[in-house]
């Protein structure tokens, strides 16, 4: 199995890589178009600024590449916010393949801090037909991963875990052959290794 992640000007792309090896994948980092249409699964996740990492997939045509991706596609934290259509961060113009728009954390108090850094539990929204699924098998509600983010997805029709941080938020989304989750797999233990566990196992 080919399994490729989207090298573009973002941090934390180096834990992912390591997290996969964990799992005995190999994963190739790359920004080349056809190595990433030609995978089976590809990774996008990363942190950074929204503009700036907009910018910079611009400028190579990965805008491009990822909307016209078929395969089993997974954006993680600010791979999530690029995939939607619209973030206040940088007032910046996304990817468009979630219709909704990103916003920054508003805190109401003094001791609700942005960012939002830490672990947190999840309320998984598994609809009827089972949309979700695939990603959250063999997860449970309450299950706990670990977030850092100063912008978020509000609940929408894509929602497919929720977690409550100043306000409910989107955890995790579900477009067709695109997945995401706003926390970070990577640094979640045991519930993260199985998610990128399922996602490598989804079938296209």
């Amino acid at each position: 199995m080919k399994v490729a992640i989207v090298k573009y000007n973002a941090g934390n792309i180096y834990s992912v890589v390591h997290a996969l090896r964990r799992l005995g994948v190999e994963p190739l980092l790359t920004d080349d178009p056809a190595e990433l249409l030609s995978a089976d699964k590809v990774l996008f996740p990363g942190q950074g600024e929204a503009s700036q990492a907009m910018g910079y997939l611009r400028a190579h045509g990965l805008d491009q590449v990822i909307r016209s991706l078929k395969q089993p596609v997974l954006g993680i934290c600010i791979g999530q916010q690029l995939l939607c259509r619209h973030s206040e961060e940088g007032n910046t113009d996304c990817l468009s393949i979630f219709p909704v728009d990103v916003r920054r954390f508003q805190p109401m108090r003094h001791e609700q801090k942005v960012p939002h850094m830490g672990w947190n539990g999840l309320e998984l929204e598994i609809s009827c037909d089972g949309a979700g699924q695939g990603l959250f098998q063999g997860l449970h509600n309450g299950d706990y991963v670990y977030f850092v983010h100063s912008y978020y997805v509000p609940v929408c029709e894509f929602t497919t875990a929720v977690t409550d941080y100043i306000l409910p938020f989107s955890a995790a989304l579900h477009k067709d052959n695109f997945y995401t989750t706003q926390f970070h797999p990577e640094k979640s233990g045991s519930v993260g290794e199985q998610i990128l566990r399922n996602f490598l196992t989804l079938e296209q």
